[in-house]
């Protein structure tokens, strides 16, 4: 793909990676692509597990691209109405609510403003030892409106989340480790290992019974425990419910019963 997203194959695996120097900054097109990106993750039967990151060492990325939006080119004023940006919405992962299949994100550098919130919209962090995260928009007038405003505070505690918001502190990777935002931090070199073996061993599992946990999560989330039991039996929950009577499901309990590894096919 072009824009500065780079995809490729490995098995089970999508690799997406943001290759837009310097910082990949993410204009309308980027987000078109890499809205394109995640579609193709879900669409094919034969991806199980993606991995989204970025080149090199210093930046992840800075979000927005604001010389577009300086420019004309991008619209703050209900700028999600006045631009097309893709599938999944800004960069393919802040509002994609039809994405089950897990995503996730190897951080290698700094992770600023709308680049933490396209972070946010994965379901695994990893993260190198130097990597930061930062939303500079209270200086510039605006605020995190693609997905951190929404997400962080439920993350990390409402306080903290409001120094990033309004004093504009960064935070590092260990700090975000302890608050559980980040699930694990490693040296640099050993990122996208990480990240390979956590999609190795993701891409082993019956992967209706992966994509369950996203569908039943995303349907139950804020919702008091009763109501959440209830919903959960009752709703039209399509992949949950097809998970149920799956193959897959009876596959795996005999391969448990008979000692054997399992052979799922995603039926």
């Amino acid at each position: 793909m072009s824009s500065g997203v780079e995809v490729k194959k490995n098995g089970r695996i999508l690799e997406v990676c943001l290759n837009k120097p310097k910082v990949n900054a993410i204009n309308v097109e980027m987000s078109q692509e890499l809205g394109k990106a995640f579609a193709e993750l879900r669409d094919d039967k034969d991806l199980w597990v993606g991995i989204l990151t970025a080149k090199g060492e210093k930046i992840f990325s800075a979000g927005w691209d604001l010389k577009a939006v300086n420019s004309g080119e991008m619209s703050l004023e209900n700028w999600w109405e006045n631009a097309d940006y893709g599938d999944g919405g800004f960069a393919g992962l802040t509002e994609n609510w039809n994405l089950n299949k897990p995503v996730i994100g190897a951080l290698n550098g700094l992770v600023i403003g709308g680049g933490f919130e396209l972070a946010l919209g994965c379901d695994l962090l990893i993260a190198s030892e130097h990597v930061e995260f930062g939303l500079p928009e209270m200086p510039l007038g605006i605020v995190p409106d693609a997905g951190a405003l929404q997400r962080l505070p439920r993350c990390i505690p409402y306080n903290v989340a409001m120094e990033m918001f309004l004093l504009g502190r960064r935070m590092s990777a260990v700090e975000a480790k302890n608050y559980g935002l980040v699930n694990k931090v490693v040296k640099h070199e050993k990122l996208l290992d990480q990240a390979y073996k956590w999609a190795k061993q993701i891409a082993t599992s019956a992967p209706l019974a992966m994509q369950s946990v996203k569908e039943v999560l995303r349907s139950i989330e804020c919702v008091p425990l009763e109501k959440a039991f209830s919903k959960m039996r009752n709703d039209d929950l399509k992949i949950y419910k097809k998970m149920l009577s799956s193959n897959d499901a009876k596959e795996g309990i005999a391969a448990f019963v008979e000692r054997r590894e399992p052979n799922f096919k995603g039926e």
